[in-house]
């Protein structure tokens, strides 16, 4: 059978005008305070079903919305969010993004480019829409990547600068006649200006050369500015050595965003680094944005939004204002120390003896690091705020400090495809929690050539890690908008094709055959936020990093090999978030309102060699939390401590005598090796709130409110590419309670069906609670520590099982109940927290059961009469034994979704003390599973065993299997050009899948 199915559909442009009294409505009550600026989802207990069970649209999961710039439909946009809405996701990130589309003459950016009329129709529809659905809307804050604007030129105060360099050689005694030194790199197209910022000449020293480098004597270096005319210069250079003349031009950078043109006339990267290059953005938006359009950016707005800080020059990244920057934060002019911070190509060029360079490096990204924090990310948070928007950013790409920039903003993002590994996501964390934010965003499931065979296994794998590491907001990469000219099935595509083959990450939405179980992943990610946004974030540790850098990958010694396996949990802070009000110490937490670290650990500087170092101050920061009982541990030799900036007189001594007050203190231990970090947090009493008796691959991550502990437990890796792949683990968990104490029980929240049950087997020391954690790979756990009758319990203080030979032990509506499958004894034997050992016998049970043959209806997707439109044609298959769709003849080049049936039969006998589990087995990518007729809850896509002994009896029962699979077998065929290179995927249900009875009987 064929049926022709398009992606569109949902609400026409009139229905969606007609609503617009409505939006009207709703904008008038958002307007009465900026909603986005108040970010908590709720930091108060959680005592209701619900709570957990349907958790609000603020928290699901969001979609970065890919438009080819202004061509898009304002119907169009409104069915897209209503297809966003219906499959249960929280909100959208406008980006105009058009990669796949070679041929850029297509957009005809004079007619609907990046910031057009037809352009802000769409924001305007999508605005409307998602205000009736109660979704939530962001902007980019311009096209694509970096920030940039119409209207500027490259020669503009306001646009990106760079600092370019010339240099000729100089023998010495010889004489230099001629122009200044023209730079080695040409300016990028439209650069029609330059100034010349100065000419100096310095002594080449090969003791300070490196590889790349050419070294110099500092106190060689001569300012030779003064002497040139009309652009002229003679200088005869000393006899003593070979010498070098170098210039410096200062011009525009010329940089436009990724993939353009977007706009006309088109649009430039802005300085971020001066009040001006903020003002053109700013000035940009105020002239774009109509007084209907900012009543509905309170209605639907969320936050506008900076991508990652890729500043691309052949230069050095520059501002007017850097100068007069770094001599008033440092002291000393710039000029003389110019040599060791010039880039050409991202390579340094010239280097004086190494730690001086060191040391004038950080200087340099300290000073840039403060203009970027100051003129850039404040002023456009203010900004934003005036507009009752949050601002949302990916603080990093340069050498500055993100750390610092994550306490700055409203909500800081990574992404799960530039980081490193977890310890970046740590970096943001410390500034989130120390500034007392609620959310770092990540930009999640972004992978090179995998656009439309990307699985939600993989998604699930990536981020199961990131939430440990403090991530609790997704941006899913991404949806594209349905089309665009020329494109092909299924549609465009932001990415793909990409330089002729599969693209970067993934578009989702109704072209793909998993969509119709997006709801199922969106509940799932909304319930992990819902809980990683609830109270405050806690963390055993603070690692003070002087360089507060992220997206390098770099971690913390003991910590992030050793400490985690064990249980510990890690933040980064940098210099200013000590500055914050937070940063107090009260019983012996550091933030003890927020994150309570319980000690902070201080190494060398991993950026600059692990150079021991330290500022004035901070260290006197440190000095003071530590004089107010502050555990500290310092790995190194911080009695020999260095200042990470040039010293100033008298700097160094300074610096250590504030050293030797730290390191007699009674609280600060120093270790010279890092195998003795553990020893050294014990000797001061300090422990993790999360432990194992074994080195294992779980993560956690650790929230409280004023009722309950939440941990969030991951069997994941530090990094995606560390091998080897991790296993199955099984082993006890140790919990501290810190909330709620006295009668504290463990709660087990299943974020897939939204159940919050309570556990019913478990020890209890104190406050620490001990239980059973068993997690295939990626899988996860959501426990909860607090008082009877949250989340609808009703078992008040009825005691629990504190050990048993039974499979499981858990509270049902009967009462406490062991279960065991078919094998060994009937009979049961549980101790009991009261005292008691019950012994119980279970009725008899079945053992497992294979099914033995399966029908399979497969709905077969395949190109249709337009990019949008796809004919699915559905066929019918016998299947004596499951394999992978790519192994079956007749589907081997198919995708789409395939229907399992199949029955089993169960004993006439079978009564409500028996039930049993489905397991699936291998199944690609999405599923969902009904037994009788009835749908069961969602299932784990790590984990895919479901409970389904509420549906079935005795006799014959009908199970039905439903797997979506990615596109990409049937696109190898259908687009051979673009996909054909991408292997065959296996897809599908391939097993083994077993029925497992179990019988279960009352203990209690």
């Amino acid at each position: 059978m064929h049926e022709l199915v398009s992606q569109r559909g949902g609400m026409s442009r009139r229905a969606v005008l007609a609503a617009s009294l409505a939006a009207g409505a709703v904008a008038a009550v958002g307007a009465t305070a900026p909603a986005a600026t108040a970010l908590p989802a709720d930091a108060g207990p959680a005592p209701a079903a619900d709570w957990f069970a349907d958790p609000p649209r603020s928290v699901r999961p969001k979609f970065r919305w890919w438009w080819p710039d202004g061509l898009v439909d304002p119907d169009e946009i409104a069915r897209e969010i209503d297809q966003i809405a219906d499959a249960g996701f929280g909100g959208v990130e406008i980006a105009a993004v058009h990669h796949s589309i070679k041929d850029k003459s297509v957009l005809d950016t004079a007619r609907h480019g990046w910031g057009s009329r037809p352009w802000l129709d769409g924001v305007e529809s999508a605005l409307r829409r998602a205000a009736r659905r109660g979704l939530t809307v962001d902007l980019t804050l311009g096209p694509s990547w970096p920030v940039a604007v119409p209207g500027i030129t490259p020669d503009d105060a306001a646009a990106a600068q760079e600092l370019a360099y010339g240099r000729a050689s100089v023998t010495g005694g010889t004489t230099y006649q001629g122009p200044v030194p023209e730079p080695v790199r040409a300016p990028a197209s439209g650069v029609t200006r330059r100034q010349l910022l100065a000419v100096q000449a310095a002594r080449v020293d090969t003791a300070n050369s490196t590889r790349k480098e050419t070294g110099l004597d500092l106190a060689s270096v001569r300012d030779l500015t003064a002497t040139v005319t009309g652009g002229a210069l003679t200088w005869t250079a000393p006899a003593d050595g070979d010498w070098v003349l170098i210039s410096y031009w200062q011009r525009g950078s010329g940089q436009q965003p990724e993939s353009g043109p977007h706009s006309s006339p088109a649009a430039y990267a802005v300085d971020h680094f001066s009040p001006a290059g903020t003002t053109a953005v700013t000035d940009f938006w105020d002239s774009l944005l109509t007084p209907s359009l900012k009543v509905l950016l309170k209605a639907a707005g969320g936050a506008f939004f900076e991508d990652s800080v890729e500043l691309e020059t052949d230069g050095l990244t520059w501002t007017a204002q850097l100068p007069d920057a770094f001599e008033k934060r440092t002291g000393r002019p710039l000029l003389p120390y110019l040599p060791a911070v010039v880039l050409d190509k991202s390579n340094q060029v010239f280097a004086f003896e190494a730690q001086v360079t060191r040391q004038i490096r950080h200087d340099f990204w300290e000073t840039v690091s403060e203009l970027f924090n100051r003129h850039h990310l404040l002023a456009l948070r203010t900004w934003a705020h005036s507009l009752g928007m949050a601002l949302r950013s990916q603080p990093y790409g340069l050498q500055t400090d993100a750390i610092a920039s994550a306490a700055i903003l409203d909500i800081p993002e990574g992404e799960s495809l530039g980081f490193k590994n977890l310890d970046d996501y740590r970096c943001l964390a410390g500034g989130r929690d120390m500034a007392g934010r609620t959310v770092l965003s990540c930009e999640a499931g972004a992978y090179n050539g995998t656009a439309y065979s990307t699985t939600w296994d993989r998604f699930l794998r990536t981020m199961g890690g990131a939430y440990a590491a403090g991530v609790n907001q997704t941006v899913v990469h991404g949806f594209s908008y349905a089309t665009a000219p020329q494109v092909s099935w299924p549609g465009f595509a932001a990415f793909s094709p990409y330089n002729g083959a599969p693209g970067y990450g993934e578009s989702w939405g109704p072209r793909q055959p998993t969509w119709g179980h997006a709801e199922d992943i969106a509940g799932y990610l909304g319930r992990v936020h819902r809980v990683l946004q609830t109270g405050t974030a806690r963390a055993d540790v603070a690692v003070f990093r002087q360089t507060g850098y992220t997206a390098t990958g770099i971690g913390a010694s003991w910590f992030t090999a050793t400490g985690i396996p064990l249980g510990w949990t890690h933040q980064f802070l940098s210099g200013p978030l000590l500055d914050l009000p937070s940063a107090t110490v009260r019983a012996g937490r550091l933030a003890p309102d927020g994150p309570a670290y319980k000690a902070l650990f201080v190494e060398g500087d991993f950026f600059y060699g692990s150079t021991p170092t330290l500022a004035v101050s901070d260290a006197r920061k440190l000095l003071k939390l530590a004089e107010a009982g502050l555990p500290m541990v310092l790995f190194g030799a911080f009695d020999q401590a260095l200042t990470p900036g040039v010293p100033g007189d008298g700097e160094t001594d300074r610096l250590r005598a504030l050293m030797a007050r730290l390191l007699a203190l009674p609280g600060v231990v120093r270790v010279t090796d890092k195998a003795a970090v553990g020893d050294a947090l014990a000797e001061l009493g300090v422990a993790p709130d999360v432990r194992y008796a074994t080195s294992s691959t779980l993560l956690n991550a650790h929230r409280a409110t004023d009722d309950a502990d939440f941990y969030y437990l991951c069997n994941g890796k530090h990094a995606e590419t560390v091998k080897p792949a991790v296993a199955t683990i099984d082993h006890d968990v140790t919990l501290r309670v810190t909330r709620g104490r006295g009668a504290t029980v463990p709660y087990l929240l299943d974020a897939w069906t939204g159940r919050a049950v309570r556990l019913a087997r478990y020890t209890r020391d104190g406050d620490d609670v001990t239980l059973r954690v068993t997690l295939q790979p990626g899988e996860t756990v959501i426990v909860a520590l607090g008082r009877p009758g949250l989340f609808g319990d009703r078992y008040g203080n009825r005691p629990h099982a504190v050990a048993s030979d039974a499979d499981d032990v858990l509270f049902t509506g009967r009462g406490l109940t062991v279960r065991a499958g078919a094998a060994g004894s009937r009979t049961r034997t549980t101790r009991l927290s009261d005292g008691r050992t019950v012994t119980t016998t279970l009725p008899s049970v079945p053992g497992p059961i294979t099914p033995a043959a399966w029908e399979l209806e497969v709905e077969d997707w395949y190109p249709g009469s337009d990019p949008t439109r796809t004919e699915r044609v559905r066929r019918t298959l016998t299947l004596d034994a499951l394999a992978p769709w790519s192994r079956i003849p007749e589907l081997a080049d198919s995708a789409g979704v395939g229907r399992y049936r199949t029955e089993v039969t169960l004993p006439d006998g079978w009564t409500a003390s028996h039930g049993a589990v489905l397991e699936l087995g291998q199944v690609s990518d999405t599923v969902r599973v009904t037994v009788n007729g009835t749908s069961v809850p969602p299932v784990d896509r790590l984990h895919p065993v479901v409970d389904v002994g509420p549906y079935l009896r005795g006799g014959e029962n009908a199970i039905e299997i439903e797997v979506a699979t990615p596109l990409i077998n049937r696109l190898r065929v259908a687009q051979p050009s673009v996909f054909g290179t991408t292997a065959r995927q296996d897809h599908g249900l391939v097993g083994p899948v077993r029925l497992v009875p179990y019988a279960q009987a009352v203990v209690s």
